[in-house]
């Protein structure tokens, strides 16, 4: 584990939050669930058969187990699902269905207060991981838009600046319209501030236009967007449209934004569109070592995050300090 996963997983053990991991019949699961209980980074409930979890001969002292199917609280959760949705065609037939389903019931334990936090993705889509969370969940108040975002560590890289730096959104809007990248860029400062302990961040709204350079509607998407951010958030250091160079390297940014407020010394990179976002990050992993944390979700009013489907036991402790830090915050 690096010194940055350490210290999410040091400030989550003073938490005692509870984590639902809806895969618990998933061997790297059930593997990270006894040494996150063992370890007091959280409280873990498996969903799964439970003889199945238990198959593996793994010490899941403390760790809860609960079977969907034969819970006792089904009853009660399909009931709070249908009236969640019936205005939007949910059946109780339906309802007391999807409340068997594992990605279901862990967020209904959410919503009910049962759990603090749900972790999934080992060998779901991300679709399906989100989905229930943005039927049930919702977003957090004030904030419409769910979106992700990756802490980047530089420990052990060239680069000096920036010890870790914040990059959003990676992994869940394919093309934010400008008011969803505001949702982006102040989910993403307070992910910044909450999680990767930015004590100041400075955002940049990414472009392949600095300041006017180049005209072209894309470009204006992310103009429009800053000026809102400009007007709804006056405290925010933030700026854009800037290219990457503006963004980052002080002396191009002299250059070509000599009135900027980040002064090309960005620690949060806001990307216009998933296709930047994703390369931008992979670029900065692959080619630079650095080490990418996430995808992390933001902007749910109750914290759900989304693994890899290529996930390490060590992976899911990490996503699971991270969720218990997030709902510390709630």
């Amino acid at each position: 584990m690096s010194e940055l996963i350490n210290s999410f997983i040091e400030r989550a053990s003073k938490l005692n939050k509870t984590i639902v991991l809806p895969e618990g019949e998933e061997d790297r699961i059930s593997r990270a669930a006894a040494v996150i209980q063992a370890n007091g980074i959280a409280n873990v409930i498996l969903l799964g058969d439970e003889e199945r979890i238990k198959g593996d001969h793994i010490d899941l002292k403390g760790v809860t187990i609960i079977n969907p199917k034969t819970s006792e609280k089904l009853g009660e959760y399909a009931k709070l699902l249908y009236e969640l949705r019936k205005d939007k065609g949910m059946t109780e037939e339906k309802a007391l269905e999807l409340a068997k389903d594992n990605l279901y019931f862990g967020a209904l334990m959410l919503k009910s207060g049962d759990a603090d936090g749900m972790v999934a993705g080992s060998i779901n889509s991300t679709g399906n991981v989100l989905r229930p969370g943005l039927q049930i969940i919702k977003a957090a108040p004030g904030i419409k838009t769910v979106s992700s975002c990756f802490i980047m560590g530089f420990e052990n890289t060239l680069y000096k600046d920036n010890k870790v730096m914040v990059y959003g959104d990676c992994a869940v809007n394919p093309n934010p319209t400008a008011e969803q990248l505001v949702d982006i860029a102040i989910a993403s400062e307070q992910s910044a501030k909450q999680l990767a302990g930015i004590d100041e961040p400075r955002i940049a709204m990414l472009s392949f236009s600095t300041k006017g350079s180049a005209k072209h509607e894309n470009v204006d998407k992310v103009v429009a967007a800053t000026k809102m951010l400009f007007e709804k958030c006056s405290d925010m250091q933030v700026d854009g449209e800037l290219q990457v160079d503006a963004a980052l390297v002080p002396s191009v940014s002299r250059l070509k934004a000599p009135n900027s407020k980040v002064k090309g010394r960005a620690n949060v990179l806001i990307f216009p569109d998933l296709q930047a976002g994703n390369i931008g990050y992979k670029l900065t992993q692959r080619l630079a070592g650095a080490e990418a944390i996430g995808p992390i979700c933001q902007g749910f009013a109750k914290p759900i995050n989304d693994l890899s489907r290529g996930c390490t036991s060590d992976d899911v402790v990490a996503v699971v300090a991270i969720t218990a830090l997030q709902a510390g915050l709630n």
